[in-house]
C-alpha cells in the first residue's frame, strides 16, 4: 500500500508511470495507491480525461483517492454511495475508488481515517459550478460523521489521509514558507482531532511539497511512500 500527493487530473499523473514507479510491475489489484486529494480525473468526462482514467485502471494496482478542493463535486456525487471495507465510497470504476469524508476503512489490516476537502484560496478567480464548487468545504453532517466514526473506533487508527492539515501544522508551514493559505474551520477541525487521536502517521497534500513535519505528519506531493506491512 502506497500514498502520494495531488494528481490534478493528468497534470501530475506521470509519477505513477512505470518508469517513475517501477514497483508497479510487481503489484496486483489487491495493492493500493492512495491519492491525498486533488485527484482531478472526475472533472468533465471529456475524451482526454476518460483516456487517463482508463490508463490508471490498467495499472496493476488499484487507486484510492480522497477529494481535494479541485474536484467537480457535482459529477463526483453523481456516483452512488456504496460500502467498501467498512466505509462509504464512490466507485468510479472497478479499481478507481473515492474514499469519502469522515470514514474509517479497514485495508490490509490497517484502520485508515480519510477526510477530503479544502478551501481554494483562488476561488474569487473561478466560476461557481464550472471550475469551483462550494462542496469543496465539508458540511456539518460530514464533520459529525468523522467524529462519530472516530468515537466508534475509540479514537485510535493507524493512518490518517487528508488534503488539508491541522491549524498548528499550517502555522509551521507558513513560518517556513508562506503558503498564502490561512486557518479555517477545516484546519481547526483537524487540530481538534490531532489532539485526541492516536495514529502512526498523518499524510496530507494540498501544498505541493514533500516535507516531514512534527506530530508524525507528512506533507506529500511528488514522492510515493510505501506504508509498512502490518508485520513490520
Amino acid at each position: 500500500m502506497y500514498v502520494t500527493g495531488d494528481l490534478h487530473g493528468y497534470i501530475d499523473i506521470g509519477k505513477l508511470n512505470s518508469k517513475r514507479f517501477p514497483i508497479n510491475r510487481d503489484l496486483s489489484k489487491d495493492d493500493f495507491v492512495i491519492i491525498a486529494g486533488d485527484f482531478g480525473l472526475v472533472w468533465d468526462n471529456k475524451n482526454d480525461e476518460l483516456y487517463w482514467r482508463k490508463w490508471l485502471a490498467r495499472k496493476n494496482f488499484s487507486t484510492l483517492f480522497i477529494d481535494g478542493n479541485h474536484e467537480n463535486f457535482q459529477l463526483l456525487n453523481y456516483y452512488p454511495v456504496e460500502s467498501w471495507n467498512g466505509g462509504n465510497v464512490h466507485r468510479i470504476s472497478e479499481s478507481n475508488i473515492h474514499l469519502m469524508r469522515g470514514q474509517i476503512f479497514n485495508i490490509k489490516e490497517y484502520k485508515i481515517f480519510t477526510f477530503g476537502g479544502a478551501q481554494s484560496h483562488d476561488k474569487e478567480y473561478r466560476k461557481v459550478n464550472v471550475n469551483w464548487w462550494p462542496e469543496e468545504m465539508p458540511s456539518l453532517e460530514e464533520y459529525h460523521e468523522g467524529i462519530k466514526n472516530l468515537e466508534r473506533h475509540e479514537w485510535e487508527v493507524d493512518f490518517v489521509i487528508t488534503h488539508m492539515c491541522p491549524t498548528s501544522t499550517l502555522q509551521i508551514l507558513n513560518e517556513s514558507n508562506n503558503t498564502g493559505i490561512h486557518e479555517d474551520q477545516l484546519s481547526d477541525y483537524f487540530e481538534q482531532i490531532k489532539e485526541r487521536l492516536s495514529y502512526k502517521k498523518w499524510y496530507f497534500g494540498h501544498f505541493h511539497r514533500d516535507m516531514e513535519l512534527p506530530n508524525k505528519q507528512k506533507l506529500i506531493y511528488k514522492s510515493i511512500e510505501e506504508l509498512p506491512t502490518k508485520q513490520s
